[in-house]
């Protein structure tokens, strides 16, 4: 599948709430004019992760900026072509694109930063409504039944949405965001905005109990922040998307959930976050669910070109008197123009219902639980590097663990799986010096 994004978006200035439309004496060398706009209690438009979250400034997502009149455009975004086969007895294989582009316009508004955005992804065409094959994958549906060992697609409105924010003082600020398909306060950043992520082009198993609601169809968020934290709440719609993929799903706001964030300093952002989802499942419509989430974002720079990015998240959910836990840990290292290597490990507790097992005589209770693994890792090799896109070829290879019950389901306790691939995206921005200015 192809996936590529983008954003535009204006960047505000580090001077607060104030326009730093003269220099001032002792500051440090202005930015270029791009640059020159609101920050919020000094937030940076760079922090920025899906939805309304915040990454660590030391690690930004690669995008491409421009300025049109008042308005900051800015582009991001990745497209894969991928051959995926993923082995044992419920393992599949096809040939697809994964993709989403993001399209961000930012300007100065009423003494605040107001940005438009737009998410678009071409999944449901390129790796059509059942998805793409990824053993021990759960969650949605496709022709009325639960999807099982595949990934389902993005929605093409990934998002539609805008955010004000504005500094009430130098050191509090409030914001707004309102979307009629976005991301509300709950879990962490989205597995393809971390920057530990972004080029692991597979979703994690765990997505279901972390951060599955990056895409929901009604969301309404308010918060209040500070330069190193933000507290804010959400009223969406827990509703998970249907099959009909191209359109909008009824819009309601019959959820809530609430997070907290901290940036620690440039390399260290920590969150934590609770969300009451109404009626999730359409296969189990009287069944709500409870959903607690944290995570810890760490990245740095790397050498001259490079970074490297690590996340650690937790997520449970309780629905029917149960709860079953996930956690992840995954890094990805930009190790210089040419070089990228990244990897996952993560554990998952999944019913036998979520895995479609078997039932009834010699088969397994619905509410039987299973902890499953994967490890994977990749590598790509940067091939063409254009003025303002690279493009890459890679390669993914999985192993899976399974408890000793499902060997029979799985033809192994350990099937493998792997992707072979080429990847495009933006070039990142040069590294910022400490004085302000730019790293050749």
């Amino acid at each position: 599948m192809f996936r590529y994004v983008l954003t535009i978006v204006l960047l505000p200035s580090t001077l607060g709430a104030q326009h730093p439309t003269h220099p001032v004496p002792h500051q440090a060398p202005m930015k270029p004019m791009a640059m020159m706009m609101i920050d919020p209690v000094g937030v940076s438009m760079e922090r920025m992760g899906s939805g309304t979250t915040w990454i660590p400034d030391a690690v930004p997502l690669p995008a491409r900026h421009v300025m049109a009149g008042r308005w900051l455009l800015m582009l991001h975004g990745f497209g894969f072509v991928q051959y995926d086969k993923q082995g044992g007895s419920r393992g599949d294989e096809q040939f697809g694109s994964l993709n989403w582009a993001m399209l961000m316009a930012s300007r100065d508004l009423l003494g605040g930063r107001f940005q438009a955005r737009t998410m678009l992804s071409f999944d449901p065409a390129t790796v059509t409504n059942r998805g793409y094959p990824l053993l021990l994958q759960s969650g949605e549906t496709y022709r009325g039944k639960p999807l099982v060992d595949r990934q389902h697609p993005h929605d093409f409105w990934m998002e539609l949405a805008v955010m004000y924010e504005r500094a009430l003082s130098r050191d509090i600020g409030l914001m707004v965001y309102a979307a009629p398909s976005g991301e509300p306060a709950l879990g962490p950043v989205a597995f393809m905005h971390r920057p530990s992520a972004m080029d692991n082009l597979a979703a994690p198993l765990s997505h279901h109990w972390q951060d599955a609601t990056h895409i929901s169809f009604g969301v309404l968020t308010a918060g209040v922040f500070g330069h190193h934290w933000k507290l804010e709440g959400s009223v969406f719609n827990g509703r998970e998307p249907n099959e009909e993929r191209w359109g909008f799903d009824r819009l309601r706001l019959d959820s809530y959930a609430g997070r907290f964030t901290a940036h620690l300093d440039s390399g260290w952002v920590v969150s934590a976050g609770y969300g009451f989802l109404k009626s999730p499942e359409v296969l189990n419509p009287s069944e709500p669910l409870h959903r607690v989430t944290a995570s810890v974002l760490q990245g740095r720079k790397l050498g001259r070109d490079g970074q490297i990015a690590t996340s650690l998240i937790w997520g449970a959910n309780r629905h029917s008197g149960k709860t079953t836990h996930s956690a992840v840990a995954e890094s990805e290292a930009v190790l210089d123009h040419w070089n990228t290597i990244f990897g996952r490990l993560e554990l998952v507790q999944k019913t036998a219902e979520d895995l479609v097992l078997p039932a009834g005589p010699g088969g397994f209770a619905p509410d039987s639980t299973f902890t499953v693994g994967t490890l994977s890792v990749g590598y790509i090799r940067e091939v063409v590097r254009m003025s303002n896109a690279t493009l890459g070829v890679g390669f993914q290879a999985t192993v899976d663990v399974v408890p000793g019950a499902l060997n029979p389901v799985y033809g192994s306790r350990t099937p493998v799986g792997g992707m072979i691939f080429v990847r495009i995206r933006p070039l990142h921005g040069p590294h910022t010096m400490s004085g302000g200015g730019m790293q050749p």
